[in-house]
């Protein structure tokens, strides 16, 4: 089979880099998402990696953010058996196979219009597939019946795209990786409108701090990528004051994740615990889960 080629600029390369972090878990002797579907892909793709200059832990670090989503993703679709799954700014990644829903669930991935054809090519018999034909395509990690699934090529802050969405279920907005890049004001006007077109949900990202937000332009992957952190979030409650009909449910410092540091070399975790005793280290990177 031949080797896909891929060009993506700008913050677009950020995918490469979760996608990457992801197949690199997947080798190990004892991964963390263990991963099968970002490494195939990886081993797919015609792409020098090391252009991208995937810091050191990337293959900790991102399994266990990833993780962290899919649980959420799986509490809340276990307890809501029948709802939709908005999956913002998708990206490459397997979450929908990985979490592998039941068939009462609406499943949509969103990203931009170029994302989401690489993605109809690199996942050919499987979220391809059902991407390729109507909602009523059914989709499963072993090939039989599951959540019907979509792929929608869109900006998500193009708000035309959620024309598309059933409203009448509950829905879980899962954005891993992208709410920081977001415009503020088209950030908040994409949750205020998902909170009033849905009876009842969740929304789940993770964001960052101002002060992280400034640091990251010193990491050599984000110069290469051009990254610019644009949402930041010093206090969550602030989307609560801004959308009132939203309530924080939890509030995960990421760096203070118990499998995080068991998981880095004993120096490198060392040092984290030691940083997570400062509340600025704490607050750097958060994973957020509100609901309404």
């Amino acid at each position: 089979m031949a080797r896909e080629h891929v060009e993506l600029t700008g913050d677009k390369q950020t995918l490469l880099v979760t996608l990457y972090g992801k197949a690199l878990d997947s080798r190990a002797a004892q991964p963390i998402l263990g991963d099968t579907y970002a490494r195939d892909v990886v081993d797919h793709l015609d792409y020098d990696f090391s252009r991208l200059h995937v810091p050191r832990g990337a293959e900790v670090s991102l399994p266990v953010r990833a993780k962290h989503f899919d649980n959420w993703t799986r509490e809340f679709l276990a307890s809501h058996p029948r709802a939709t799954v908005l999956h913002l700014g998708c990206g490459l990644d397997s979450r929908v196979l990985r979490v592998d829903p039941e068939p009462g669930v609406r499943w949509y991935d969103v990203d931009y219009p170029e994302v989401i054809e690489l993605r109809r090519r690199l996942y050919p018999g499987r979220a391809g597939s059902a991407a390729n034909a109507n909602l009523d395509r059914t989709i499963g990690s072993d090939g039989t019946a599951a959540a019907s699934y979509e792929m929608i090529g869109s900006s998500v802050t193009d708000l035309r795209w959620l024309d598309q969405i059933p409203t009448g279920e509950p829905v879980i907005v899962v954005a891993e990786g992208l709410v920081e890049y977001l415009r503020p004001d088209a950030g908040l006007e994409l949750f205020r409108l998902i909170t009033e077109r849905f009876p009842s949900g969740a929304l789940v990202f993770d964001a960052c701090s101002k002060l992280f937000a400034r640091m990251i332009r010193l990491f050599p992957a984000a110069r290469t990528a051009d990254v610019h952190l644009s949402w930041t979030f010093d206090d969550p409650r602030d989307l609560v004051r801004a959308i009132p009909r939203l309530e924080l449910v939890e509030d995960v410092s990421f760096l203070a994740l118990p499998e995080l540091a068991a998981r880095l070399p004993r120096a490198r975790a060392a040092m984290l615990r030691f940083l997570t005793h400062f509340r600025w280290a704490r607050r750097s990177i958060r994973h957020l889960r509100y609901r309404f």
